[in-house]
Order: C-alpha cells, then structure tokens, then sequence
C-alpha cells in the first residue's frame, strides 16, 4: 500500500499460539472462540507480522517476531510454527536482504515482537540480524525488560536485546512525536510501560501499527483486554483514546497478531467500537 512517500507492506515472520483465555481476559470463551478457536490445549493461533516500510531511501522494519533462539522445549508450548513464514523468508520475498534494512522499531521487547531482532552467530553468540540498522526502543521499556515485575518477566529474554547497547547501534527514545517524515511514534503503557504504537500520516490517509493494544481486529472493542496487560484499565482509556481518532479520522489499524486479517478500517455504533472493512496491503 502507498502511503505518501512510503510503501507499506506485511512481513510474516511465522506464527505462534497463546492461550485464548489469556489473550482475551474477563471476556468469556463463548464470545470469543467464534473468531478466535482454540485448540485442545486452549491456544489460538497467532500471527507474528512486522511491517515493511519503505521510501525516501530507508528500509524500516517494524518489530521482527520471536526468532529462532527459543529452546526446543519453549518453541513447544508457543507452538512455534515456521513452515510457511519466516521474517527471513518474507524480506527475501521483498526483494531485500538483511543487510539492507536501515532501521528498526521495536514497540516493546516481549520475545514475540523482539525475538528476531538478533541471532545466534557460528560461534554460538548473539549478533543483531540486520548489521547495518539503527534500533529504536524507547527508553521506559529498555528500562522494564532489564527490571520486569514476576507477572511478565517470562516474556523477556535479554538474549534478543542486550547486545544491541553493547553494539552501539541502540538509539533510546523518549517522549513520543515524529521519528521520520511523516511517521510519529505514540507511547502507551497499560500493556507495558513504553510501547510504542507507530503511525504513518500522509495526505487522507493513516495507518497505525498497533502493536499488543489491538493485537487483533478481535481486540478493537475496547472491553476485550488481555490479561496480560499489567495495568488493564489503563489499557481501556488508551484504546478509547485512540479509538475515538482513528474513527474520527478514519485510520487503518495494521494487526500484529491477527491469523485472519493483516488490516481494518474502524467503526463506531450504539454498541461501540469494532473493526470495519479488511483491507489488504
């Protein structure tokens, strides 16, 4: 999809699957197994989905899914499915090698979104996957990954991220506004404290990168919270806010997760908010 200056595009980096009861909270699995069914272990399969933009000479890749640095006995319970996608595989498909992406954006370091950002080297170390990017995260969640709470420090592995500082390649955000022309980030925190959404504005038209608040077209209705959102409530008044803008101004919400759909526009009736029309990319 053109956007402006840039074209944006999907990378799938594979797919893993997270119990549906989690993913979808105080919601009940009546509701929400007509969209999302869940296998016998009660997981529902997920995307890993990274966005590609590409224009005034940069190659930014957004997010990079969980890699392949995972025990084999992990790669099990996250049901690690690489046979048809592979953040490697899709860039190919692109037209690009690693070494040509310019930079990359992390919106929180969760081994899901992170994971791929480095891999293991021949003599069994880590290096970062694409070696002549700038890394952005921002600083808030540079700082809870290295101190995270009991109730989400599985889901960080220093492994994916450490050697980015030791690099010298790590550039540490604060704040939130314009990262490229045309490209602001906005920070939220009732998922994590500092993730970072992405949103591209050009001319009529805005899409923003969603990350974990909509981490599916199932997530837009702004009740339907994951519990693993350390601060849910905080989660809802995030969505709404940015609920009542997208529809105001008709955005186009990309989804990381979603197995079904890559793209929505938004909208809003007497029963709230929902995902609107599937768009493609």
């Amino acid at each position: 999809m053109q956007l402006g200056r840039y074209t944006v595009s999907a990378i799938e980096c594979g797919e893993l699957s997270l119990d549906g009861g989690a993913m979808f909270g105080v919601v009940p699995k009546t509701l929400w197994q007509k969209t999302n069914p869940a296998d016998e272990q009660n997981r529902i399969k997920m995307a890993m989905r990274a966005m590609l933009i590409q224009g005034d000479g940069k190659n930014i890749i957004v997010d990079c899914g969980a890699g392949n640095k995972l025990s084999e006995k992990l790669k099990g319970i996250y049901d690690l499915d690489f046979s048809e996608y592979s953040l490697e595989s899709s860039v190919s498909r692109s037209g690009l090698k690693f070494e040509d992406i310019t930079d990359v954006v992390l919106t929180h370091l969760h081994f899901d979104h992170t994971g791929g950002a480095t891999v293991t080297d021949d003599n069994g170390g880590v290096k970062a996957t694409f070696p002549n990017a700038t890394y952005y995260i921002h600083q808030v969640q540079w700082d809870t990954a290295f101190n995270p709470s009991l109730r989400d420090k599985a889901s960080y592995f220093k492994e994916n991220y450490e050697i980015l500082m030791k690099d010298d390649r790590l550039n540490l955000l604060e704040g939130e506004g314009e990262l490229f022309p045309e490209i602001e980030t906005i920070v939220v925190n009732g998922h994590t404290p500092g993730m970072i959404l992405l949103k591209i504005k050009s001319g009529e038209r805005t899409m923003l990168y969603s990350a974990d608040l909509f981490p599916t077209s199932s997530h837009v209705p702004i009740p339907y919270i994951m519990a693993y959102d350390l601060e849910p409530l905080e989660s809802m008044k995030e969505k709404e806010r940015v609920l009542e803008q997208a529809v105001k101004e008709d955005w186009i919400l990309f989804y990381e997760h979603d197995p079904y759909k890559v793209a929505t526009g938004v909208t809003c009736d007497e029963k709230g908010y929902r995902a609107g029309e599937e768009l493609s990319l």
